[in-house]
Parts: structure tokens; sequence; C-alpha cells
């Protein structure tokens, strides 16, 4: 049903996910529902996911739901204003993962989808900037590699240069 898995990379965004909320939780997913969707409940979650809506244009939809936390895996990077999502998240706890910039590398735009492209790409410290101006204490952070398995320059930085960054991060209500 699925392209290829990134094993790692889920293995790895489960196991921050488990010791920053442990299961069971009910969690609003940001994102249309995806293989990640379907990990997170065989280990113990309920995952409600959005539908596809611009989350630019209707921030408030992260409202929608009462949930114990909100998870948003490789999506604010795929926002122009995730600012503003940010803000209107009113559950206390939130886990998210973002592509982290690399310097060596372009920022991603897919070919064929209008909308799978990166319009920011951050830096760790950019990420954390945005979390505190939108009232969020970092709790725990976490990065690593994705290494590519192809010859050259590129893919052996990618062995040695984190690429993900996977934040926990509370708020007072």
């Amino acid at each position: 049903m699925y392209a290829k898995i990134p094993v790692k990379r889920y293995q790895k965004t489960l196991d921050f996910l488990q010791k920053s909320i442990p299961s069971p939780a009910t969690i609003l997913d940001l994102g249309v529902r995806n293989p990640f969707s379907e990990i997170m409940e065989q280990h113990g979650y309920t995952v409600i996911n959005t539908e596809g809506e611009d989350l630019d244009l209707l921030p408030e939809i992260v409202q929608k739901h009462q949930v114990d936390a909100v998870t948003a895996f490789e999506i604010f990077e795929h926002l122009l204003a995730p600012f503003n999502v940010l803000r209107e998240i009113k559950t206390t706890k939130l886990v998210t993962t973002i592509p982290l910039k690399l310097w060596f590398a372009t920022a991603y735009r897919s070919k064929t989808d209008m909308w799978d492209r990166h319009y920011h790409e951050f830096e760790d410290w950019q990420f954390d900037w945005l979390l505190e101006k939108t009232g969020w204490q970092i709790q725990e952070k976490e990065k690593w590699t994705s290494p590519i398995n192809k010859i050259g320059f590129r893919p052996i930085l990618r062995k040695f240069t984190p690429r993900y960054y996977a934040v926990y991060a509370t708020k007072t209500p």
C-alpha cells in the first residue's frame, strides 16, 4: 500500500515517542494517515490524523479533538507559517520531528507533487526558537543520521551529519 518504509527513521521516532508519551495515549497526528500512524496504533496509541487540510490556512483545525498529545512528524517544514499552527495547539504535549537543513544539499522539492516540498529546512536552534516563541518548553531532543546506500561525497556526509531532529515539548495550559 505504501512506498518504501524508512525503517531506521521510524524506529528512532517510535523510541522517542514512547519515551516522551508512553502508551496508551490519544494522539492528534498532523498530516494524513500514513504508515507511521499504523505503527503508533500497533504500539497502543489511539491516533487521529488530520485530513489533508491546509494548516497554513486553517491552523485552528488542531483544536478539533481532545487529545493527550499532538505529533507532527516531518510536517512543519512544509508549512509557510508553522508559527500559527504551533500557537493554536491547546494540548500540553507535543512530539515532533523535522529534517534538518544540510549545508551540502538544497531544500527538498518533489518534481511531481506540488505539495511535497520543504518551505523550511531548519537548523536545530531555529526550530528551538520557533517552539519557544510559540509557548513551548523543550523537555527532550535528539538527532540522528539518515545514510543512503549510494557512492559519492554527499552519501558519505549523510553517514555522519544528523538529518532528523526530534523534540518533545510541553506548555502550560
